[in-house]
């Protein structure tokens, strides 16, 4: 075959190539019919035996069933299906998945037919026809939405070109990176790339480092990569910072005219040892008919925070604070955090105010909502308050007490209603001065812990029953909680059985008392850990949204975020929107709310997954130098390629992989959540209680590797 062509542009290219050539020719033509002169007039082919080529090509694509014969010579890419829209799950070997609202099955697309779609995108995918007992398969044609552009990776220095690889183990492809575009990144250093261009011809993303992050091991430099991972921000803008600064934390006599006045009534805080913002605060006296008054006294963040402004904008953006082990990355500079809006004990300051008058057992007489002034009495710790629970004893015991005792009546009626009690051990890391983790505990929920949550809830609740009921059909903000998923709580109920606990399903309305009795049952055992992460996962994800459909988990009909401004972009939604309607002023638009609701909780989602990530990292930090040691653990987790163990000392969770159980062939038992050794029977189940020893913990992964002991 001759290969002379005009303009040199079409090397000789091989079957399969060209095929993927007419495909693409044939999409972007939209079902026209064509023959093989015209599509060789698209491909720019002019040699008269590479026509032929194109020719014997769309001969075999009929017959491979891929085109159909529209008149004689003339083809159309053969109904497919049509095209659906779906998000991408790329594997690490560069091939992905589409799940689509419009499919049962996910739809597999080849790595060439991917068009640089990468995980998590939205894309538009063109269906082949499905031949028989085959999965479906499609190829993308339109990436509608990118869901992420910025990658944090190590940098890789060659005299001529640099490359960025990616940590994200969904990122199969290297970012190239031009030297003139490296921003001052240095070999071996962790950064921040943005891809700039991606032509469909190259197989790596041309990017530009936007942020050297530092070398890695060093922990400021994987505290900022973990944030830049998750797209979760590491500065204020300077813009931000400076108008912050430039609010006054003046309080005017107007203000305070304006305002409910609290100063003189006992006020004090109760927050964890290392808090370094208050936003709430309780107030208690006792009124002449008997009853008791209790404040619950909320920093007015939106008195300070005007909308529009840039710092409201930033503070929409970021939605959230988030907490990773070593750091607070607030979602307001901290003048305002930690200073003007934070409720320091002896400091004046402005709130906005749950009010509640409460009979001996805790009903709710009377209420009101408004806008208030306080003075704190006292900032106690989680510890100090217990204390004085415990012994009677210590500073504002009066008030203490009696607080106390109102919230755990309101403690029992919520449970009495239905509410879960869903209370895990938080992990907590005793860190050096360079975040070293030296320690691992666990923080301990008490009853002062109790005291604070069921005002806080209260007043969430409160506040939302008033807009949700008395005010119909207004705008508003409410945190929901849907049913827990069938299939899960039958795995779940299936699950617990292996451990002599049962839950009965066919009761609806005693689930809730059902599984508070298993987590008391639980409470104290090694497997209490392991079954509460099930149950947990077997709950849906509390949201928010303008649609309440009531909080299944607090069996509450209305709820809402209202006591967390300095913290949650969603309680100043609540605040703004409240305050419009005890004036009586109209609904907002509620479209926009709920466009916010949704950018709030996919914010809320990824700061959690940062700090399970940071958690996660110091976890095989402090394991790094245990290798060889053996510790006890509970199988936490069952797949195919091995099964995971959450050590009982620290709950530090690592995987023994199948291929190093050396005794037998194991296989993978999705239904029984085990696997099991093909010649012994020898079977591993999740919350097996097993001895393995630390063989590697691989920071770059944040990974520990384990094997049986």
């Amino acid at each position: 075959m001759s290969r002379k062509k005009t303009g040199g542009k079409n090397p000789n290219i091989n079957l399969r190539k060209l095929k993927e050539l007419i495909t693409n020719v044939m999409i972007r033509t939209s079902g026209q019919p064509m023959n093989y002169k015209q599509i060789s007039a698209r491909l720019e082919i002019n040699d008269v035996s590479e026509k032929m080529s194109v020719s014997e090509a769309l001969r075999q694509m009929k017959k491979e069933g891929l085109l159909e014969e529209r008149g004689h010579g003339k083809y159309i890419l053969k109904a497919r299906g049509g095209y659906i829209t779906g998000t991408v799950d790329l594997t690490r070997f560069g091939y992905g998945f589409i799940t689509s609202e419009d499919m049962e099955e996910d739809v597999f697309v080849s790595a060439r037919n991917l068009r640089t779609a990468l995980h998590g995108d939205t894309v538009k995918v063109l269906m082949y026809a499905r031949r028989k007992g085959n999965r479906p398969e499609g190829e993308v044609v339109e990436i509608i939405t990118r869901a992420r552009t910025a990658f944090v990776g190590t940098v890789e220095l060659t005299p001529q070109f640099a490359f960025l690889i990616p940590d994200n183990k969904n990122m199969p492809f290297d970012l190239f990176i031009p030297l003139s575009k490296l921003g001052g990144a240095r070999q071996g250093q962790k950064a921040l790339a943005r891809i700039v261009e991606w032509d469909q011809r190259s197989r790596n993303p041309v990017g530009e480092i936007t942020e050297v992050l530092g070398f890695p091991g060093e922990n400021d430099t994987e505290m900022h990569a973990i944030l830049a991972e998750f797209g979760l921000p590491i500065h204020f803008p300077e813009e931000v910072d400076k108008a912050a600064e430039k609010i006054s934390s003046e309080i005017t006599d107007e203000d305070i005219s304006l305002r409910r006045d609290f100063r003189n009534t006992p006020t004090f805080t109760i927050d964890p040892d290392d808090a370094k913002d208050f936003d709430d605060a309780l107030s208690f006296r006792r009124l002449e008919n008997g009853n008791m008054e209790v404040g619950v006294h909320i920093a007015d963040v939106t008195h300070y925070v005007k909308p529009g402004s840039v710092i409201d904008k930033e503070a929409q953006e970021r939605a959230t604070s988030v907490y990773l082990v070593d750091r607070t990355v607030p979602m307001l500079p901290e003048h305002l955090s930690n200073n003007i809006c934070s409720l320091n004990p002896y400091e004046e300051k402005l709130t906005y105010s749950a009010v509640f008058e409460l009979d001996s057992k805790a009903f709710v007489i009377n209420e009101w909502f408004g806008k208030t002034i306080i003075k704190s009495d006292k900032r106690f710790t989680y510890a100090e308050a217990q204390k004085v629970i415990d012994t009677g004893e210590g500073d504002m015991k009066e008030q203490v007490l009696a607080l106390h005792n109102l919230a755990q009546k309101l403690r029992e009626k919520r449970f009495s209603s239905g509410s879960f009690a869903f209370e895990r051990l938080e992990v907590k890391f005793n860190l050096a001065a360079d975040g070293t983790p030296i320690g691992i505990n666990f923080r301990e929920f008490g009853s002062s812990n109790q005291l604070i949550e069921e005002f806080m809830l209260l007043a969430n609740k409160r506040v939302a029953e008033y807009v949700g009921k008395k005010l119909k059909g207004k705008t508003f903000v409410y945190r929901i909680h849907d049913k827990p998923n069938t299939e899960k709580l039958n795995s779940f109920s299936y699950f617990i059985k292996r451990f002599g606990y049962s839950l009965d399903l066919e009761n609806e309305k005693g689930l809730p008392a059902a599984m508070n009795k298993l987590m008391n049952d639980v409470a104290g055992k090694k497997e209490q850990n392991i079954v509460e992460t099930l149950a947990l996962r077997s709950m849906a994800k509390a949201i928010y949204s303008t649609d309440n459909i009531g909080h299944y988990g607090l069996a509450f009909s209305h709820y809402t975020h209202f006591t967390s401004p300095i913290r949650r972009y969603p309680d100043m939604m609540v605040h703004r929107l409240l305050s419009r309607y005890l004036e009586g002023q109209p609904p907002r638009d509620g479209d926009k709310y709920e466009k916010l609701c949704d950018h709030s909780s996919r914010r809320e989602r990824m700061a959690t997954d940062a700090e399970r990530a940071s958690i996660k990292y110091k976890q095989v930090e402090f394991m790094s130098d245990k290798i060889g040691s053996v510790f006890e653990g509970v199988i936490s987790g069952i797949t195919e390629w091995g099964i995971y163990v959450e050590l009982i000392e620290n709950q530090c969770e690592g995987m023994v992989a199948i291929r190093d159980l050396l005794d037998d062939f194991f296989e993978y038992d999705e239904e029984n959540y085990c696997i099991r050794g093909r010649r012994t029977g020898k079977v591993y189940m999740l919350g097996d209680k097993v001895m393995v020893e630390v063989v590697k913990a691989d920071l770059q992964k944040k990974q520990l590797d384990y094997r049986l002991a």
